[in-house]
């Protein structure tokens, strides 16, 4: 145990609050495996194909609404999204269903609510700048570029046909991948819950409430600390409205905006399932629309 007294008070600040982010985290993305796992078993390609309106614009705008229905946090909306594009979900209504799922969600806009001090302003900024970058992240997807999102692993996997078993076994296989999906998914929220921790530790926040003199500086800085900080969106608003003296109302909701759609851990459980093209086009639509969306609240 002596060893442990010698290590210096940052390696134990860094292991606390890797910790931290990991119990944070992990309820959600076992929620989003066992989701991810009865999707497998009980969703057909041909479910979704009755399902899901047949205009492109109507299955972008539902992508980006269904959220409010059907949510989940950030961390365990990966393996959902990557099962829902395997069962053959255009991904111009699966990315925004996982751009603003985290965000517009009934938990997160009333947690919202309640750290700005029963404010809906907020609430209706946050939802808003959601919406615009869901929709304009579909419509790229739907009419621009290649929709041919998924690595090739990913694409080339067997699709089982579960149609014959009981509702006993289809339960049973829905588990099982649930728990291959979560190990699978887990280990890069490790790697990803680590790098978190470790910025957080050794890059101190004092240096970016420093030098945040003009509005495009400050919103960038604030995007920056809420990629850093890697918190679930159920609690970050608490610690954006913390910061909203220091920042001011648009920083504050870039904040808001970008962090439960690009974070560390996200980041890199997306580079894991998604091409490398993707990502780098979902990173930088979210972050420039953010940033416009909250220079023109500046101005208004």
């Amino acid at each position: 145990m002596a060893i442990f007294h010698q290590l210096p008070d940052s390696v134990f600040q860094l292991l606390a609050v890797f910790l931290s982010i990991i119990i944070e985290a992990l309820p959600f993305v076992l929620l989003g495996s066992i989701v991810s796992g009865f999707i497998e078993v009980f969703l057909t390609p041909e479910k979704v194909k009755n399902f899901l309106p047949k205009n492109k614009v109507l299955a972008i705008l539902f992508g980006t609404l269904v959220g409010f229905i059907f949510p989940s946090c950030e961390c365990g909306i990966v393996p959902i999204i990557t099962r829902f594009l395997e069962k053959k979900v255009p991904s111009y209504t699966a990315i925004p269903f996982m751009a603003t799922a985290p965000i517009i969600n009934p938990v997160v806009l009333f947690a919202t609510y309640m750290a700005f001090g029963n404010s809906w302003y907020y609430v209706i900024l946050r939802f808003l700048g959601a919406f615009l970058i869901a929709m304009i992240l579909g419509i790229l997807l739907g009419f621009v570029v290649d929709d041919q999102i998924l690595q090739d692993k990913r694409k080339s996997n067997h699709v089982h046909d579960y149609s014959g078993l009981s509702a006993g076994k289809k339960i049973f296989q829905s588990l099982v991948h649930a728990v291959d999906e979560f190990f699978d998914t887990g280990r890069y929220l490790i790697f990803g819950s680590f790098v978190a921790a470790g910025m957080q530790t050794y890059l101190p926040t004092q240096i970016l409430t420093t030098i945040g003199h003009n509005s495009v500086t400050a919103i960038l800085i604030m995007m920056l600390l809420a990629f850093i900080l890697s918190l679930c969106s159920e609690a970050d608003a608490f610690i954006g409205a913390s910061l909203l003296s220091s920042f001011g109302v648009a920083p504050t909701v870039a904040f808001l905006i970008i962090g439960p759609m690009v974070d560390i851990k996200n980041l890199i459980m997306m580079k894991h399932q998604f091409k490398t093209r993707f990502v780098g086009l979902f990173v930088g639509t979210a972050s420039l629309v953010t940033v416009i969306y909250c220079l023109a609240l500046g101005v208004i």
